[in-house]
Formats: C-alpha cells, structure tokens, sequence
C-alpha cells in the first residue's frame, strides 16, 4: 500500500566529517516510540522498519484496534480517549520508552511535538528526542519571542504588537493603531488555532475572547499577539534541516496558500511562479532563521508573501510538517530518516549545492467534513473505502482501513494523497485522476470539494492565495446536475448487481440450468420489462428497463430511450461496471449500500436513493421544528442558557468542542428555552437536539375592550 521511497544517494560531501565522529558523538537508535497516533505514526513506523529500528506505539481506549498499533513491533495503552489523558501524558510515555527499551521518541507533530517541556523532560531522562532542542522549541514558539529573534537575524518580519500588557484595552489600542484587519494570534498557537481575523473595531473583542478561548483550550496559553493582516497573501514556507554539527540547508519551500478556517488543505512543492532569485532569497532567509536559534533537526519557516513576491516571516513550526511529503517527491529524500539520523548524531547526508529540485509534486488532504456546511468536520465509520493504486508518484498516507471509525476525539484527517510528475500541469493532472480514484462512504469528506477546486481555471494557472476559496466561492461549489449518463449507468448496475444474486442462487438449488432459476423475470416468447424508481435530491426518476434477445437493454426515463450493454466485476462491497450507451463507453465504480447507489465517475461522485416505502419510515415525535441541533459530532465544552432564558437570534448558547476547535452554537430565532438536553463534558453525535424552545402560541387579538 505504501510506495518506495525515492532516496537520495549522495553521501560523499560528508563521508569525511562521519569518519572524524567517535562513539561518543552517535547514539544508534535501535527502538523508538513514535508519541503520536494515526498516519504520522504510521509514516514513521514505515521509515524505521526500512531502517531495521523496531518501533513501539502508544494508543487510547478510542485507538485500540488503529492501524497504527498493527503496524507497530509493540503497543502500550495510555490511557482514554481524550488526549489530556493519554497522548499528552509525558510522564506516561517516558515511563513506556523505559519500560519498552526505546532509546528515542519521535513525537510526530501536533501533541507533544513543540512542547518544551517534554522535550526537557526527555533530555532529562536520557531519552533522545527526535525534534530540536527545547531552547530552540521555546524560543520559535512564542511569537512575540521568534520575531525579536528574526529581525535580529536579518529575516523580514511584519510589525505589530507582541506586548505584555494582555488588557482588552490595551491590545484594542494597539490594533487601532496598526489598523484593521489585524491578525489575532495565540503567541503558543499553531496550525490555525487560536487566530482570528479582526475586520474593524466593532467585532475586535468578540474576536480575541474567542482567540483566547481556543489559545487556552489547545495551549494551555492564552496571551495575544496582534499583526498587521496582509490582504489576499501567499503562503510560502521552507523546509530547513539542521543537525548538531552546525551544518544547516534548506530542501526548497512549499506553497500552502488555499486554506479554509486557516487550515492548509492542499499543497504544494515547489511554489509556483517564484523567480529563481526569490527562491534562492528564501531559502536562505529561512536557514538564517533556524541558524539563530541553533536548530537541530527538520522545521519549517512559515513566510507571508504579498503580490510582488516580497516574503515576511510568520512562524516557525519546530516539528515535521504535515506537508513534508511534497517535499521529499521533489528532492528525493527521506526526512523522517534524516530526523532519526539527526537525533543519533549524524551529520547531514549531504551540502546544500547537492540538493537537486525536480519536477513538482501536489498534497491533498482528505478530511472527514462537509465543505457545502463551512467546512464543518464529522466523525463516524469508514463503511467503504477504495483508493488509487500507490506507485513510486504516487503516496497514500494513512492511518485508516475499511472499517475504522474517525474519532470525534481527534483530527478529522483521513488521508494525504501525494503525487508527483515532470512539472506543475502533468502533477495536477494526475492529482485530479487519483482523487476521482479516491472512494469513502459511511461519512461526508472534502474529496469532491478537492476535485473542483484542482480543476478551477485560476488554480490552474498557479494564481494562489489565502482568501482563494472566498473569492471563487460560487465556482468552487458549483450546482451538480445529474447527466442521463449516470442515470443509465445506476440503472444498468442495479439490473446486473440483480442478475448476479439470482445467478449465485441458482447455483446453490439443486437445479441450476432451470430458466426460472436461472433468469431474472423470465418470460416465454416476449421480453422482461423491469421497473424501478430512483430519488435525485427532492426528483423522482421512474425507469422502465427491457432485456432485449441480444443481451441489450432498453433503458426509458425522461421521455428518452437508451441503448445500454453492460458487465460488472468486483466484490460484494462495491463493483466495477463497464457499460456502453448508445455506443458510448464509460466506466463507473458502483456501490449499493442503504437504500442508496452510490456512482463514483471520473467527474466525482453521484448519489441516487431508492425509495423507502412509506410503511417503512420513521416519524418525528419531536414536535419542535426548529431545536438547535448538533452541527457535527463534539464535546460540549459550556452551557451558556438556562431553562426559562429568553434568546434572540445570534445569542450563543453552548460552546462545543470538536477536532480540537471551538464551535460557538447559536440560537436560530427569538425564543425561550425549554429544556436543555446535555451537560458540560459530555460528548453529543451530529444532528443530537441540544436545545428545546418553547412552541410558540398562538395569539387571537383580544375585542372585549
């Protein structure tokens, strides 16, 4: 499932300098336990096995039966399913380093991964920690710090206010002197968390209450910083790689700008249109930046890039990035290698002058969520899951299989799939035929999202930035309609999916060549005349299908008439149907699953429900047509309302936690609350009630005056 990895092979530059090393100076690293979970652990499980290092792995109540743990050589549990209690627990995972014989911890990213503590706590106990130093963690992981370090380091920074005085006043003084918009910014934040955008001063201190809410929830921290927001930006960042012998380069940078709720969900490398003098300037503007604070190991200096290619820099993420793997399609390398290797006391395998660029490689990131729904993130079963085949261009990282639950508890991520190609258009090509390829049911995903965005005419051209999905928001979510292409293609899958169960039934009765065993409808001297109905959204397609003498079909629906052939291969779960229309070839991939086709195309995919008889279906008993129902699936973090509390439209009632963001619920209309149905700490599915409102009354205008 996992492709090879193309490794670079020159290691002559430092052949020297690993000679002049005693054993005094490396550590070989034997075992490790990776400090994580799901498809990072995975990523670095693959690594290591290929390096003969034995791995142990550290799972929840919630990741009992993970991929992650199957793959790994041991596992320990570590507690529930909440990270507080389990993948943040230092003491915990020290204690299963020693008690495992693991002499390194990889922490991933996310958790553990910047945190300066853990990587002092490992220091302390003797265990190597695959990451930078903690002074390097602590010093790039307050922003207000990394800026003062930046600047005197000759790296362009964006000005702004990075004080100690927190006072509501004082950062809305602040702000009003930098002038809106400005950036509001967990100063320990990281992967769009605790940052908000500030517009004007009327929605400032709504903005940085809700910044601060998140800061404390995923830091632990809530002191602000404010920036200056540049207006539709690039953003660049630089993978750098450092190691304990002073030698630092950089491996090109990586373009992440198409986000949504600041949250990268497609990138690539290298970025493109940068003037080779700006990519140069970058580089090694970025290892000036890991220079400074003696970094040791793989990081990223994140950069905001305005229209005239002028960079600026924003962070710097002391971890392996989640968008790593781009980067090492276009240079050949291994960086989780060259992490392990680092950690040892390696030097780096080769110089800067031998890192070759090539070609150009895209990520996209599949999340569980509902791009048509703000992009809210989901939970639940993977019922059904087909991929493209990985080769050497093409990468599936993952830390799921069929069958496997996304947690409400973590990162809704299901997947990266990475590709790579010669250049940018054959890369983008390729990246839109394998998300086509890419098959999930059971839950809503971003595929079909991901799909149209590749396919938009401005991303094309290479024309990116922040706000890309705010302006081609219409394109981007462009109105589907359902072609009779398709609707043939349901039809015939669904009468051969038929013929199949009858032809698997006949051979199992103790005639199987009878006709009337062996045919489905059959009819003597005239032709079977099947019927069915299918529902497209709120339309209903009658269908007549005849079998014609020739093994043909008559498909009618519509007032038109098709002539279809088709075969179907595959398993229970899902087939693969070849079928011509009128004498035009398609293939499609269908899978029949609760009363629902499901047609995965080339174009995307199609959704066509058969009805349900209505002795069949449930009523709602509810009687309340508009109760506040979960948006997704969380943790209700506040209750804000108590029963008999009079709301208007927009008051926030709970606050819910889910894939460690903050969700504010609101009230939909000017009502009292009844009843409220959850406490605080407990954990709600998508579309729980929440809120009952008391009904309305109807009022009669009173004459007896």
């Amino acid at each position: 499932m996992f492709p090879k990895l193309k490794l670079c092979t020159k290691f002559s530059s430092t052949v020297n300098q690993l000679r002049k090393l005693t054993s005094k100076d490396v550590t070989p690293i034997n075992k490790i336990l990776i400090a994580n979970r799901g498809e990072i652990a995975c990523r670095v499980i693959r690594t290591a096995r290929r390096l003969g290092i034995q791995t142990v792995a550290i799972y929840s109540d919630a990741d009992r039966e993970s991929l992650h743990v199957a793959m790994a050589d041991e596992a320990f549990h570590i507690g529930p399913p909440a990270a507080a209690q389990s993948y943040l627990q230092q003491k915990k995972i020290i204690q299963v380093a020693k008690e495992s014989g693991a002499q390194a911890i990889h922490p991933g990213y996310g958790f553990l991964s910047e945190n300066t503590e853990f990587a002092e706590l490992c220091s302390k106990e003797g265990v190597l920690f695959v990451g930078p130093p903690a002074s390097a963690i602590r010093d790039m992981g307050i922003k207000s710090t990394s800026k003062s370090i930046m600047a005197g380091a000759g790296v362009p920074i964006i000005e702004g206010y990075h004080g100690e005085d927190q006072s509501n006043e004082t950062l809305k003084q602040e702000a009003a002197m930098i002038g809106y918009p400005v950036m509001i910014k967990a100063v320990r934040g990281g992967g769009g968390k605790g940052m908000r955008i500030a517009m004007n001063a009327e929605e400032f201190e709504r903005q940085l209450e809700s910044a601060r809410t998140e800061g404390r929830k995923s830091f632990g921290d809530d002191v602000m910083l404010l920036e200056k927001f540049v207006q539709t930006p690039r953003h660049v960042e630089v993978q750098v790689f450092g190691d304990k012998h002073g030698n630092y380069v950089y491996l090109f940078e990586r373009d992440c700008s198409v986000q949504r709720r600041h949250q990268k969900i497609i990138e690539e490398a290298p970025a493109p249109g940068l003037t080779e003098e700006v990519r140069r300037a970058i580089g090694e503007a970025a290892v000036r930046a890991a220079r400074a604070v003696d970094y040791v190991g793989a990081g990223t200096v994140e950069f905001i890039m305005d229209k005239d290619q002028k960079f600026y820099f924003m962070e710097m993420n002391t971890r392996l990035q989640v968008e790593h793997p781009v980067t090492e399609m276009v240079t050949g390398t291994d960086l989780v290698e060259w992490q392990i290797k680092v950690a040892g006391g390696e030097p780096l395998p080769i110089t800067q002058d031998e890192i070759k660029l090539k070609g150009h490689a895209f990520e996209a990131r599949i999340y569980a969520e509902d791009p048509n729904n703000a992009f809210m993130p989901g939970a639940g079963p993977l019922d059904y899951l087909r991929t493209p085949k990985p080769d050497e261009d093409t990468r599936i990282e993952t830390g799921v299989r069929e069958g496997d639950e996304v947690s409400v508890h973590y990162d809704p991520m299901i997947a990266k799939l990475v590709v790579w190609s010669d250049d940018r258009s054959s890369a983008l090509r390729r990246i839109r035929s394998a998300l086509s390829q890419y098959h999930v049911l059971g839950l809503s995903t971003n595929i079909q999202f991901l799909m149209d965005l590749a396919s938009h005419p401005e991303f094309e051209a290479g024309n990116v930035h922040t706000d890309f999905i705010p302006q081609f928001n219409d394109q981007l979510f462009p109105v589907r309609t359902l072609s009779d292409k398709t609707v043939c293609q349901a039809a015939i899958a669904l009468m051969l999916i038929e013929q199949e169960k009858i032809h698997q039934h006949a051979c199992s009765t103790l005639d199987p060549f009878s006709p009337f065993s062996a045919l489905s409808s059959v009819r003597i001297n005239s032709s079977s005349v099947h019927k069915m109905s299918l529902q497209d959204g709120d339309g209903k397609l009658d269908i007549v299908i005849q079998a014609n003498i020739d093994r043909s079909f008559s498909v009618t629906f519509g007032g038109k008439t098709y002539q279809v052939t088709g075969e179907i291969h595959g398993e229970e779960a899902g087939v693969k149907l070849t079928c011509s229309i009128d004498g035009i070839f398609s293939k499609a991939d269908v899978v029949v699953n609760n009363n629902t086709v499901h047609i995965f195309t080339i174009d995307g995919k199609y959704d066509l429900h058969l009805p349900i008889p209505s002795y069949l279906k449930s009523k709602d008993e509810s009687g309340f047509s508009e109760d506040v129902l979960a948006p997704m699936p969380g943790v209700i973090e506040k209750v804000l309302v108590s029963p008999e509390t009079q709301v208007q439209k927009g008051d926030p009632l709970l606050v819910m936690i889910a894939m460690k963001m903050e969700y504010i619920i609101r009230a939909p209309k000017d009502a009292k609350v009844q009843t409220i149905l959850y406490k605080e700490g407990e954990t709600v599915a998508k579309g729980t009630t929440l809120v009952h409102f008391e009904e309305e009354k109807s009022t009669k205008d009173d004459d007896s005056e």
